[in-house]
């Protein structure tokens, strides 16, 4: 039998999807990742599909409580912190917002295991494909957004202005 293949960002101390042990190892990373409160309710742990989904909910409000902390920290903390202490708080935002953002991908991949899906190896390290997008209530972003005036080419004419 070949070894299981888990995509990037899996968890480590889960074991691979199909293998002896991967659904109580993965109950405990979930356990390990949401409020421990969440241990109270046998539920979850009898049904790992729905700890998934709560740790993913748990998670997303994570991160954007983050994200939001980040946006307004100045304008919250600006007078009652010198700059040193203001940039140290950002910089611990943009650390704990990559940390919550790693751990939620991680928590969708065991999500997807626990609901039977298969990984397999991308040919040039390319990302899942195959994944579908999270339900949600905003809408999907702009596809038909002109491009950022970076990345736009010069204008071909002169326009006769003085340079």
């Amino acid at each position: 039998m070949a070894a299981a293949f888990v995509p990037t960002g899996w968890p480590d101390g889960v074991h691979p999807p199909g293998s002896p042990g991967f659904e109580q190892t993965a109950v405990n990373w979930l356990l390990d990742v949401v409020p421990p409160d969440y241990r109270l309710h046998g539920v979850l742990v009898r049904h790992p599909v729905a700890l998934a989904t709560l740790a993913r909910h748990h998670l997303d409000a994570c991160v954007e409580g983050a994200r939001q902390g980040y946006r307004s920290a100045r304008a919250e903390l600006g007078k009652d912190l010198p700059p040193s202490g203001l940039a140290a708080v950002l910089a611990a935002y943009q650390a704990e917002g990559r940390r919550l953002v790693a751990t939620a991908q991680a928590v969708d991949l065991v999500g997807r295991a626990l609901r039977g899906e298969r990984f397999v190896p991308q040919f040039g390290g390319s990302h899942d494909s195959r994944r579908a997008a999270p339900a949600t209530d905003r809408p999907a972003p702009a596809t038909d957004r002109p491009a950022p005036a970076t990345d736009r080419p010069a204008p071909a004419t002169d326009r006769g202005g003085a340079r």
